[in-house]
């Protein structure tokens, strides 16, 4: 895996920013498990599933012989009466204290969840581009990467929308297979004609029926989510060896971050969610091996 540098993230395990997700695994055992499926860093997940005191952040994940690539924020950044700059000052300290890269934005829409979303006029819009370009200068001036997540639910997840974010603003894209594909992106396009703009990247598999019933609006996403809309990689139908070829093809260095979004009903027994995390560092490994052996 020395070619590309992967990560995990804590919503494989079902941890969530959202009210009522689902059952929360405890860190301790969500940070032990990953470390023992082998991967060295991840996103830090949602307020209070880590410490928030930078000095404190950092020797945790140190402790699980872990590294912090940063972590995902939903913000409000189409209210031209809310200003997101200051609010975002507290998680770039910390993510400075850990030595982490990477702040995930995404356009959220001032209500909890992603199952509904209200729709943006153009004053709106020049706002959130506004915000965007605002929020990468702040967070670039700590030494950190801001990038916008599409994703489903937020102000920003169908084409149109993700293209408009490209035209529009100068941030970079987090790429996220699931989340694209779920919008009506297909990750492989967007990586061909944008991957100048693709600075980090969420792989997802996804399961294409479940995800075409959230399209139509017979699943919300979060049934669709419980359902097992997301599987590990290489067992959905997401073409995820194209996109990780094709940004390695255009010189990517950014982090790969597996992420299996999951609802658990209950603390799980056995292995539980750790086995799909297992089953997508393999396939992922197999990508990087069969590539390194087509050029040798």
């Amino acid at each position: 895996m020395s070619a590309i540098r992967i990560a995990g993230a804590p919503i494989s395990w079902g941890v969530c920013e959202v009210p009522g997700w689902g059952y929360q695994i405890p860190a301790d055992r969500v940070l032990t498990e990953m470390r023992g499926a082998g991967l060295t860093a991840t996103e830090v997940g949602p307020e209070g599933f880590l410490p928030a005191e930078p000095a404190e952040l950092a020797h945790t994940l140190q402790r699980y012989g872990l590294t912090s690539v940063g972590g995902f924020a939903p913000v409000l950044l189409h209210n031209r009466d809310h200003d997101p700059v200051p609010g975002i000052g507290p998680l770039l300290d910390a993510f400075v204290a850990s030595r982490a890269e990477v702040l995930v934005l995404a356009a959220a829409t001032g209500s909890e969840g992603y199952d509904s979303r209200p729709i943006l006029n153009d004053d709106q819009w020049t706002t959130l581009l506004l915000n965007l370009d605002r929020l990468h200068v702040a967070a670039d001036s700590r030494g950190i990467r801001a990038v916008l997540h599409p994703h489903v639910g937020t102000m920003v997840e169908k084409r149109d929308e993700v293209f408009r974010v490209l035209d529009g603003s100068s941030i970079p894209l987090c790429l996220d297979t699931g989340h694209l594909l779920i919008g009506g992106t297909d990750p492989v396009e967007l990586v061909t004609v944008a991957s100048d703009r693709i600075t980090h990247a969420h792989l997802k598999d996804v399961s294409l029926p479940l995800a075409a019933q959230v399209q139509s609006g017979e699943l919300t996403y979060t049934e669709a989510v419980a359902l097992g809309m997301y599987t590990p990689l290489g067992t959905g139908d997401v073409d995820i060896s194209s996109v990780v070829n094709k940004l390695l093809d255009a010189d990517f260095e950014g982090w790969f971050v597996l992420e299996q979004d999951t609802i658990l009903s209950e603390e799980p027994s056995g292995a539980g969610p750790v086995r799909d995390v297992v089953a997508s560092v393999e396939f992922l490994r197999d990508i990087v091996q069969l590539r390194a052996g087509a050029r040798s």
